[in-house]
């Protein structure tokens, strides 16, 4: 384990010890990702409602758990996505569901369609078109790309098998650099439009967005 990895594994010990300052590393190196993934459960309106719930839980069974970075965000991801589905059950709601990957087999990655679609994790607007993809395959990106999972803990996170996941990221990330695609077009038309004479209005600033960067480093 290396740089950022090694660093958690170390900060999760601690925290396990005792160390608020370590808990608190730990709570910033995982919670932007973590987020993103309650998102595309439950919607913007109530993730971080979930995610609250979710570290209480995290905290309060901290010392049940046992394992390097990579693990602890696959057991972190678990909490979330059980709350998640709580949180939905008791308001009637059900998640997106795409189909049964479970059936598929292994399929390897095609041209750098999906490199491009993972190079584009890191803005808003794209975390935005993840949640236009079927459920399942919203949720192996989110998994597998953001939040850094590999394929076997992503699936044990799922129930499913690894290569289900596998397919379901490859689907999901070609469908995304589509989506991708179709909105770069669309924004290129609307800026070759030249501009209309008519009376000239205020523009109100919207508050900027804050982007976490995704971690990319998990090969599908």
């Amino acid at each position: 384990m290396l740089g950022d990895d090694a660093e958690l594994t170390a900060a999760v010990l601690a925290a396990q010890d005792g160390d608020e300052d370590a808990f608190r590393t730990v709570y910033r190196a995982v919670h932007p990702r973590l987020l993103g993934y309650i998102r595309t459960l439950v919607g913007d309106a109530d993730a971080e409602d979930v995610a609250s719930e979710s570290w209480l839980q995290i905290a309060r069974d901290l010392d049940r758990f046992s394992g390097d970075a990579d693990r602890f965000r696959g057991w972190a991801a678990r909490i979330a996505r059980n709350r998640a589905l709580d949180h939905l059950r008791m308001r009637g709601r059900r998640p997106a569901s795409g189909g049964d990957e479970t059936e598929l087999t292994d399929k390897p990655a095609e041209s750098n369609t999906a490199e491009e679609a993972m190079e584009a994790l890191a803005t808003s607007h794209t975390m935005n078109l993840i949640a236009q993809l079927p459920q399942d395959q919203a949720e192996a990106v989110i998994l597998r790309v953001v939040v850094g999972l590999d394929a076997n803990t992503a699936a044990e996170t799922l129930g499913k098998k690894p290569g289900a996941v596998r397919t379901a990221a490859h689907r999901g990330l070609k469908k995304l650099a589509q989506l991708l695609g179709a909105a770069d077009k669309d924004g290129a038309a609307l800026s070759a439009v030249p501009p209309q004479p008519g009376p000239r209005v205020t523009s109100v600033a919207r508050p900027g967005v804050t982007h976490s960067r995704s971690r990319t480093q998990k090969e599908l």
